[in-house]
C-alpha cells in the first residue's frame, strides 16, 4: 500500500472514554504525536524499554516509518520499568489491539508477557531484547527479531585485533600483550554477556594475549560510561592501550573521559571500539575518535518487526513469503552484523 504521512494511532475506533483516559497516561512524555485512525486497520501496540536509549530510538523510527499507510502502531516508552512494562501490555490486552510488538526492559520478564498474551490471544513480537528459550517456546504465536551477540563481540574483538596487529605503537610497554578495560551493559543482559565474552574471545583466537586492567557496567548509557572511564583511568592510567564497549554509547562515554585526559590530540591516542553504528558513532568515526563499531542494523531490525506484526495482526502466519524474512525454527529472525570502520562508514549511512 502506499505509503502517505506518518501515522500513529493511539485508540481503536469505540475505545470507551475511560479506556482513552488510560491511554492519554500510558503515553504522557512519550514523545510520538497523537495522529489520525487508518479506518479499518488493526492496530499493533508497541512498547519500548526506554525512549531515550539511541539504538531504540532508531528502531521505534523505523517501526513507525514502516507502518505508514499501512497499520496502525502505538507506541509506547517502558521508562526502563518492568512493572510499567507489564502495564503497559495490560493496557494493550484491554484495547484489544490485533498484536503486539515488545522491546522487553527485562529479557527474563518475558515470560509473564507471554502468559497474558497467550491468554488473551494477542500473538506477541518481541525485539532486540531475546527472552529466554523456554520461554520462547510456550506458544506457537510469539517470534523473536533481532541479532546474534555473539557475533558483534567476534567482529568488535577482530576490530580491535587488526589494529592491535597493524599498529605496533598501540603497545606501549612493549610486553606483546594488550591491557584493556571493559565497558559493560546491564547486568545479566544477553547481548552484555555474549558482546563480552567473545570480543575477547576473537582477541585470543587472533594469537594475542590479553590483559583485563578493569571492568565495570555502564548500563549502555555515555555518561555512565564516562564516569566509569574517568574511574578506570584514575586506577590505572596510561597502562590502558585499550577499551572495549558492550555499545556505542558507552565507548562514546569512555571517549568523552579520554578526551579529558588530553587524548584524540597531539597524536595521543587510544583504540576504544563499540556497537550499534549508532549516528553519533559514525560521527566519531569520521573525526577519528572512533576505531571502530558494529552495525546492529536498527532499521531493518524496525522493518522486520513491524512486517511480522502486521502479519500477526492480520491473522496470518510469519513465512519468508508474507514478510520477505528467513524466519529460523520458526521462531526468530536474525539481522546480520557487519563491521564499521572510517574506511567503509557510507555502509552505515
Amino acid at each position: 500500500m502506499k505509503k502517505t504521512k506518518r501515522r500513529i494511532a493511539l485508540l481503536l475506533a469505540g475505545v470507551l472514554p475511560a479506556a482513552a483516559s488510560l491511554a492519554a497516561c500510558d503515553r504522557a512524555g512519550a514523545g510520538d504525536p497523537p495522529a489520525e485512525l487508518i479506518p479499518g486497520e488493526p492496530t499493533i501496540g508497541v512498547a519500548i524499554f526506554r525512549f531515550a536509549d539511541t539504538f531504540m530510538t532508531a528502531e521505534r523510527e523505523a517501526i513507525s516509518e514502516a507502518a505508514e499507510g499501512l497499520v496502525n502502531v502505538d507506541i509506547v516508552d517502558s521508562k526502563n520499568s518492568q512493572p510499567k512494562q507489564n502495564d503497559i501490555v495490560d493496557g494493550f490486552i484491554s484495547k484489544q489491539y490485533a498484536a503486539m510488538a515488545i522491546n522487553p526492559v527485562d529479557r527474563t520478564a518475558a515470560g509473564v508477557i507471554i502468559d497474558k498474551a497467550k491468554a488473551a490471544k494477542v500473538p506477541v513480537v518481541f525485539m532486540n531484547r531475546e527472552p529466554p528459550a523456554d520461554d520462547m517456546r510456550k506458544w506457537d504465536r510469539i517470534y523473536y527479531v533481532g541479532a546474534k551477540a555473539e557475533q558483534s563481540g567476534t567482529m568488535e574483538g577482530e576490530l580491535l585485533a587488526d589494529y592491535w596487529k597493524s599498529h605496533p605503537e598501540a603497545d606501549k610497554n612493549k610486553d606483546g600483550v594488550i591491557q584493556y578495560v571493559m565497558l559493560k551493559g546491564e547486568p545479566g543482559h544477553q547481548d552484555a554477556e555474549l558482546r563480552t565474552k567473545f570480543s575477547v574471545q576473537a582477541l585470543e583466537d587472533a594469537g594475542l594475549q590479553v590483559e583485563k586492567l578493569a571492568e565495570d557496567t555502564g548500563m549502555f548509557d555515555r555518561e555512565k560510561a564516562r564516569a566509569k572511564m574517568a574511574a578506570f583511568y584514575s586506577a590505572h592510567g596510561d597502562k590502558i592501550e585499550a577499551v572495549l564497549a558492550n555499545n556505542d554509547d558507552m565507548a562514546l562515554g569512555a571517549i568523552d573521559a579520554l578526551k579529558d585526559e588530553g587524548y584524540f590530540k597531539y597524536n595521543k591516542y587510544m583504540p576504544v571500539v563499540g556497537v550499534d553504528a549508532t549516528a553519533p558513532a559514525l560521527e566519531a568515526l569520521a573525526e577519528g575518535t572512533l576505531l571502530g563499531t558494529v552495525i546492529n542494523d536498527a532499521k531493518a531490525q524496525g522493518e522486520a518487526t513491524l512486517s511480522l506484526a502486521n502479519v500477526l495482526a492480520r491473522g496470518g502466519t510469519p513465512s519468508k513469503e508474507n514478510t520477505g524474512y528467513d524466519i529460523t525454527d520458526g521462531k526468530y529472525v536474525w539481522i546480520p552484523y557487519k563491521k564499521i570502520t572510517k574506511s567503509n562508514v557510507q555502509d552505515a549511512r
